[in-house]
């Protein structure tokens, strides 16, 4: 029975319009999402696309990342009786340099990826797989889980940076307590600042990581894309905590919580920062290579499996007596008294041919992959757990070997 043509428009038409406002209302979603995040990259200075935002950037980082805090920790150390005591001004000098350092690592190299590739296509969010129906809420699920990874980390630092301020409000003795409440204000709100720019750079890079678990292709665009980061940031902690550990074990006799509490936060920051990275690279490197195994193990599944179908695809092609006679093989039993006759059927060399071609094809594939495991590598170096326990042992052989000279040097 036909169906008249606008009973079709009207059904196409009622069946359609719902799906389009869905699809419409996934993609607002979407969108606001990657508004929300890519407005607080540009409040802490990252989108610098213009010449007029590069140097609000920067300015406010040379502000209230450096500037602020130098002035504050220089009218500090006259706003206490004691101030060795209270504060060692080496430990407070090493805690800002590497606190600003690593900030601007962080600033420098996404804000460069940021203005050469733009926002959109930086997080490879395109038309071409983007704004699929399949990739939207994975996308929604990534950035906020950038903006929870950013809260767990920054929120419980902030807690204990202004309980370790208010415990040294107490029992420091000041001149004047309201210019004593400014100063640690002003400390309080630089730190935040340096550490929300340094976490906010890691926990970027492990959505990156994260939303492109999948998409082998990119890996190599990420790779040269975070390659400096991973690699000045992993230096620059490092550098961090071997400074730390001269200064710990040099002033061991003067130091306390109230003195190296900014020392202990600021150490801790910089290495859950390294961790995050490590952590992410180390994720998808595995799994890019985990591909391989997976290839394999279902090229042994087929093959195992294609001998009972190719016997099936056989007996249902023999239908016809011609067919039956070219394919059916007459073999006599004659063990037994009772005569027996089987019939057993032989593939043809076109369906051999298909069956070994289709083999092949899958070995290839599984050499390719094994051959070729990807990862996230840095000039060659593929970041997973091999290399991630070499590091260790090679922080933990520094470490040991700084604890030696500093002990021997104290002592003698």
């Amino acid at each position: 029975m036909a169906v008249p043509c606008s009973q079709t428009d009207g059904l196409l038409s009622s069946t359609q319009i719902p799906l389009a406002y869905e699809d419409q209302e996934d993609e607002a979603h979407l969108s606001k999402s990657l508004n929300q995040l890519e407005t607080i990259l540009r409040v802490f200075g990252f989108c610098q696309h213009s010449f007029l935002s590069l140097t609000l950037s920067w300015l406010s980082f040379l502000i209230l990342g450096i500037a602020l805090p130098v002035v504050m920790i220089h009218l500090f150390s006259h706003c206490i009786a004691d101030c060795k005591k209270y504060r060692i001004h080496s430990f407070e000098i090493q805690v800002l340099v590497f606190q600003c350092l690593v900030a601007a690592i962080s600033l420098v190299c996404i804000s460069y990826s940021l203005r050469q590739y733009g926002f959109r296509k930086f997080l490879f969010v395109d038309r071409s797989h983007g704004h699929m129906a399949q990739f939207r809420d994975e996308y929604v699920k990534k950035i906020n889980g950038f903006f929870r990874l950013l809260a767990v980390w920054v929120i419980p630092f902030l807690f204990l940076k202004i309980v370790l301020e208010a415990v040294r409000m107490i029992y420091v003795p000041h001149n004047s307590w309201r210019q004593s409440v400014v100063i640690l204000m002003a400390l309080i709100a630089s730190w935040t600042y340096s550490t929300t720019i340094y976490l906010s750079g890691c926990a970027l890079f492990n959505l990156y990581i994260e939303e492109h678990i999948r998409l082998t292709y990119y890996l190599s665009k990420i790779s040269h894309r975070f390659r400096l980061f991973v690699i000045l940031e992993l230096l620059a902690v490092t550098a961090s905590q071997v400074e730390a550990l001269f200064q710990t074990t040099w002033n061991r006799e003067i130091i306390n919580f109230i003195n190296g509490g900014d020392f202990v936060i600021s150490s801790i920051v910089e290495l859950v920062g390294l961790i995050i990275c490590l952590h992410a690279a180390a994720k998808i490197t595995h799994r890019a290579q985990g591909t391989g195994s997976v290839a394999a193990k279902w090229h042994s599944v087929v093959t195992c499996a294609s001998d009972d179908t190719c016997q099936g695809e056989i007996s249902r092609n023999g239908g016809s007596s011609e067919a039956a006679n070219t394919g059916l093989l007459c073999i006599n039993y004659s063990e037994s008294d009772l005569e027996t006759v089987d019939y057993v059927p032989v593939p043809t060399t076109t369906q051999l041919a298909s069956y070994m071609s289709a083999y092949h094809k899958r070995q290839a594939f599984v050499t390719y992959l094994q051959s070729n495991p990807g990862g996230f590598t840095v000039f060659g170096w593929a970041i997973d757990r091999t290399l991630i326990v070499t590091i260790f042992f090679v922080e933990m052989s520094l470490v040991l070997f700084v604890l030696g000279k500093t002990i021997t040097i104290y002592h003698t």
